[in-house]
């Protein structure tokens, strides 16, 4: 649209200069409409046409879940499911949050409970997973009982999987923590007894698994443990799971009802997800606590 703007009267300037604005405003608001329109539309089917999700991941086992197990699954109630990798444990839910993903699953219910209230984010989990534990790996020792006065323990420095990593050095009887603390929100400050004078060291979880090589124990996440070829059967202890640490699929909350959000809410549930799993390499991973 081209206004023309005569050099006459100034007050045709400034109409001319008010129309245009109300018009730019006019056009934002009638984009972010659609994109908000847009968003709610891309979870729900269109009968004869398959809905495509992006569903967010880190590297580990869950992308493969998706695309061997859930993907196919989903395939009939008219859905395509593509992965995308996130290389930490921020991005997938910021991305879920502003809408360039329509779903994730890469979390905890316990992290996924503190990110989002630490973040103001408002997402909701349709179901948990079975899942890959946290275990403790080590190219040092063959066992717990080995572990050396002093010895150097690498764990994860994000405030839920720090907490986590904790719980499981105290299952082991490495640490003990201080009776009054929320076992969810621990920090190493929080460490009341360290009988071997553990150095523990807190890194980013994405590089737990590489730092084997220059310390003396780490705690590696199932999903970092998996990318890295770790397996649980060599580890020297797993975490006893509960209900807490099993991962979830994520939604945004106004997608809960969607026909995505009906959708896996209820194959999550299902028995036929329980076989196919049964069938798959993730068979041996902790179960769901509603299994």
């Amino acid at each position: 649209m081209t206004i023309a703007i005569f050099k006459k009267p100034n007050g045709i300037k400034r109409i001319a200069a008010a129309v245009l604005a109300a018009a730019t405003l006019i056009s934002v608001a009638a984009c972010g409409s659609t994109d908000n329109s847009a968003s709610k539309e891309s979870l729900n089917t269109t009968k004869g046409k398959t809905t495509t999700i992006t569903v967010g991941v880190c590297a580990g086992p869950y992308g493969d879940m998706v695309d061997k197990v859930i993907a196919p699954l989903l395939k009939d109630d008219g859905f395509k499911l593509k992965t995308k990798l996130f290389n930490d444990y921020v991005q997938p839910n910021k991305a879920l949050a502003s809408g360039s993903i329509q779903a994730n699953l890469f979390q905890h219910g316990n992290y996924l409970k503190k990110f989002t209230a630490d973040n103001n984010l408002d997402l909701t989990s349709l179901g948990q997973t079975p899942t890959l534990g946290l275990g403790i790996y080590s190219n040092k020792y063959k066992s717990i009982d080995d572990i050396e006065d002093g010895a150097t323990v690498a764990i994860a420095n994000d405030g839920s999987n720090l907490a986590r990593s904790l719980g499981v050095l105290q299952q082991q009887g490495l640490v003990t923590l201080k009776g009054e603390v929320d076992a969810t929100k621990a920090t190493v400050n929080d460490i009341a007894s360290n009988p071997k004078n553990l150095k523990i060291k807190t890194i980013d979880a994405a590089q737990l698994a590489r730092s084997l090589d220059t310390v003396d124990v780490a705690l590696v996440p199932g999903n970092y443990s998996w990318a890295a070829d770790l397996k649980p059967a060599d580890a020297l202890a797993m975490e006893k799971q509960d209900d807490g640490v099993i991962e979830v699929f994520v939604v945004r909350t106004q997608d809960v009802d969607s026909d995505f959000g009906k959708a896996v809410k209820k194959l999550l549930a299902s028995q036929k997800f329980k076989d196919a799993i049964a069938k798959s390499e993730f068979k041996d991973f902790g179960k769901p606590t509603t299994w």
